[in-house]
């Protein structure tokens, strides 16, 4: 009989089934086929049992120093445990015992992504929310930039890999290798667009107006009928090409003014419907980790999504609008889930 390495699993769990069924191991040896040495060895080291831990004596930590910890952790937010603990001058400490001592006075969290609401902002959103709370959101039309890259999010790319299979390296370019701003808009169960911002155009009020003139305007909203022009309110986001004088004086000579454009809280992405459409869109376009090559090829992936997002997303989406206002009065002004 050769002699052969390793045991797999089944031969060390049939050792172990004859063993209990009183067999030798030189028995065994000649069932398995097996070296008789091999067998044997693997009795003596399994008789032997683990090596038992030595558990090494851990620094104590006083109560003092327990206050010092609490304090550093509430003044130094997404800090490591070895930041913390070395803040407040406490070393020798393994990082077991660190994060067990955190745990009971923190939490590991991640950085938030929307910027913290001050005492104005929560009171401009409830007065927005006051102001609109009686209004038929089916007669508003939401508006949005969107700017998607060839690369798309970081930390998207996740999903199953098979056994024996290498994970994909994605590729990363600066600045995620370009990408297109795309603008739309939505209106009860429509969607209006996407159009997409000519490359290399930096959006300013000038150019802003221009894009809505070539767009908007003159492909979807002079079909419009003259009553539907009449109870439409737009709305866009506070955007300095947006609110700025001149912007708001050109959309004033284009009848939309006063009460038909809708003023906006500040930093309030959560209110606006179509920010929901554009992560349905980007969901799509950058399913098991998709990345693009061109500019052209992301541009068609994105029209493609939006054409498949039907009435009925969109309808939902936009008839969600009074339960976002009472959301936000009942939070007195904070932010909402989307």
């Amino acid at each position: 009989m050769g002699q052969k390495k390793d045991l797999t699993g089944s031969e060390k769990s049939k050792i172990v089934r004859y063993l209990a069924e009183g067999c030798s191991s030189l028995k065994i040896a000649k069932l398995l086929k097996r070296d008789h040495r091999t067998i044997k060895r693997f009795i003596q080291n399994s008789q032997q049992g683990r090596k038992k831990r030595v558990e090494k004596p851990r620094r104590k930590i006083t109560a003092h120093e327990l206050r010092k910890v609490k304090h550093a952790a509430a003044k130094m937010p997404l800090a490591t445990s070895l930041a913390i603990f070395q803040s407040c001058n406490i070393t020798g400490v393994p990082k077991s015992t660190r994060c067990a001592i955190l745990r009971d006075m923190a939490k590991v969290r991640k950085a938030e992504r929307r910027p913290p609401l001050n005492k104005t902002h929560k009171l401009k959103r409830q007065d927005w929310a006051k102001k609109y709370l009686k209004t038929d959101f089916s007669k508003v039309l939401w508006t949005d930039e969107m700017r998607v890259s060839l690369d798309g999010p970081d930390g998207w790319a996740r999903g199953w890999i098979g056994k024996g299979q290498r994970a994909p390296v994605p590729l990363r370019r600066q600045q995620g290798g370009g990408g297109v701003l795309v603008w739309a808009g939505i209106i009860k169960d429509e969607l209006v667009g996407p159009f997409r911002v000519e490359d290399g155009v930096k959006l300013n009020s000038q150019s802003y107006c221009q894009f809505l003139e070539d767009t908007f305007f003159k492909q979807w909203y002079r079909k419009k009928s003259a009553s539907f022009k009449k109870n439409m309110i737009f709305m866009q986001d506070n955007a300095p090409s947006h609110t700025s004088k001149y912007s708001t004086a050109w959309l004033a000579r284009k009848g939309i003014k006063e009460e038909k454009l809708m003023t906006w809280p500040p930093c309030s992405p959560d209110l606006n419907p179509i920010e929901n459409l554009w992560s349905i869109i980007k969901c799509e376009i950058y399913k098991e980790g998709k990345q693009y090559t061109s500019l052209n090829s992301v541009w068609e992936a994105v029209v493609a999504a939006a054409r498949n997002v039907d009435g009925e997303q969109i309808k939902t989406l936009t008839g969600s609008m009074d339960g976002r206002l009472l959301s936000v009065l009942a939070k007195k002004g904070g932010y909402i889930g989307r």
